[in-house]
């Protein structure tokens, strides 16, 4: 019978190995999508809620009024600036104050990305190479039952036509692997950018705070 599992139990040890690699493919890809998307989602919702509270923070929060901020990263980037000023105390250049927590909080906008995009390089991966591995499989197949014909002495459709599907399976596969991997992948490609988006509004907010809390201290200064 020419059904997929037939087919499977039928083939030659390498295309079997291959159907196995894609099938396994396929299964991390919607692994990466089940955890990966739910992870993404916890972290847009806390970056909006932090982005919020800073937006309408009047002054840097001290550490014991950190609150929803006191956890994640808005935690390090208010632990950064506040680390910033404290070493910059007694310092009267506020411009360079900023230029400097503004620095520090740039890495560790770059290290928040680098984390986010951590587990999608294998859909990337898969996206392009599961084609090509199907493929290899079908040709090998393919390979195996023109021998089967050279043996067999007869070119019978019927003879010939199970080989040809097992072999064809194995691209049928890779496509299955592929396209789901590529659209998983753009899909997240696009959630990484909008919290691209929302990590540099965190950072915005925080060093607006600063520059606040340096004029207040600054005017102070010439009162």
């Amino acid at each position: 019978a020419l059904t997929p599992w037939a087919m499977y139990m039928a083939a030659d040890a390498v295309v079997k190995g291959v159907m196995i690699a894609l099938a396994l493919a396929s299964l991390a890809t919607w692994t990466v999508l089940l955890a990966k998307g739910w992870e993404l989602q916890r972290q847009a919702r806390a970056l909006r809620a932090a982005r919020a509270l800073l937006l309408s923070a009047p002054q840097l929060p001290a550490h014991q009024e950190d609150g929803m901020l006191g956890q994640g990263t808005a935690a390090a980037m208010l632990a950064a600036a506040r680390s910033e000023l404290q070493l910059s105390a007694g310092l009267g250049d506020g411009a360079g104050i900023k230029e400097r927590v503004a620095s520090r909080l740039a890495r560790i906008e770059l290290e928040a990305a680098r984390v986010q995009r951590r587990g999608i390089g294998v859909l990337a991966s898969t996206g392009a190479v599961a084609p090509f591995v199907g493929l290899f499989g079908t040709v090998w197949g393919i390979m195996n039952s023109f021998i089967g014909i050279a043996h067999s002495n007869t070119t019978n459709l019927a003879v010939v036509a199970p080989g040809i599907a097992e072999a064809l399976l194995a691209t049928a596969l890779g496509l299955v692997a592929a396209i789901p991997a590529v659209l998983v992948y753009n899909h997240f490609s696009r959630v990484l950018a909008g919290l691209r988006g929302l990590l540099g509004d965190l950072s915005a907010g925080v060093q607006q705070l600063v520059s606040r809390d340096l004029d207040r201290a600054a005017q102070r200064g010439i009162g």
